[in-house]
């Protein structure tokens, strides 16, 4: 059977988009590696899979899976991809939607210049809640095979941990991403872990090492968290330009209970089906 798909990116953070709002997707673990390879497949960083409502007051429901298959509840740029894949194939025509993933509820607003906003919840900073097997702290250090990591740590409906670095082309953004991912004595779901430059209190360069992709162009979450944690230790204002390597994000934080407000592209790059087994 043939699996109708579309490939988007968000800054360079690429998707295979699934229609599942009329007809059921039951992925299996073997198929989604399939689809997020990028040599034997499609190749994307994550699949995202559009559904049905399953409550009132909401839109879409919205799966996000890594390439490796593993399930996520959190994708900030591929909800901006999902807001432009429902606009051009005519799901909706609503300038406010309202998205439910697996751990979140979230609000997209089209803008008139083509860039979409997403109110992405507040952060929560409770270790339980990330989860992270520390007592509560602003700044967390823990004893490495790369030696002693300072990080924040927040759930952007996904956990992250965010280390502030004097250049983000010289850092082992792998060998250290790989490391504070092992550790589920601290970090007992993996973690996605973002290192941040600060350049000034408006402006950030930032690189991810995710869980189940490895370092992605963007992550939009982790962009949340980055300018969370640096607003929480005084090095940013409330409005902040992330640079990512496939472009930029702009994020907006109030500070306190607050979400936190993601605007930036979301891109199709074209259509294609492959066949699958059900």
């Amino acid at each position: 059977m043939k699996l109708s798909f579309t490939k988007m990116h968000g800054a360079g953070n690429d998707f295979v988009v699934i229609d599942a709002t009329r007809e059921r997707f039951r992925p299996t673990p073997d198929l989604l590696r399939r689809l997020g390879d990028r040599r034997f497949g499609v190749g994307c960083d994550q699949i995202l899979v559009i559904e049905a409502p399953s409550a009132p007051g909401i839109d879409f429901d919205y799966r996000i899976f890594n390439a490796d298959g593993s399930e996520v509840g959190q994708c900030g740029n591929g909800t901006r991809a999902l807001a432009r894949y429902v606009y051009e194939q005519g799901l909706s025509d609503k300038p406010r939607l309202r998205v439910q993933t697996a751990t979140a509820t979230m609000e997209l607003q089209r803008l008139d210049n083509g860039l979409v906003k997403v109110d992405m919840g507040a952060p929560r900073w409770q270790p339980a809640q990330i989860p992270l097997l520390l007592p509560q702290a602003e700044r967390y250090r823990i004893d490495t095979a790369d030696g002693a990591l300072e990080f924040g740590a927040a759930s952007m409906g996904n956990p992250h941990a965010v280390l502030c670095v004097a250049d983000v082309d010289a850092v082992d953004v792998e060998g250290i991403g790989r490391s504070l991912q092992a550790r589920r004595d601290v970090f007992p779901q993996s973690v996605n872990v973002g290192f941040l430059q600060v350049i000034d209190r408006e402006h950030g360069r930032l690189r991810v090492y995710e869980r189940g992709s490895g370092e992605t162009l963007a992550c939009g979450s982790g962009a949340c968290a980055a300018a969370a944690v640096g607003r929480l230790w005084g090095l940013f204002g409330p409005h902040v330009t992330l640079s990512l390597r496939g472009g930029e994000l702009n994020l907006e934080w109030a500070g306190a209970d607050a979400p936190v407000l993601m605007t930036g592209p979301a891109e199709t790059v074209f259509t294609g089906e492959i066949e699958w087994q059900r």
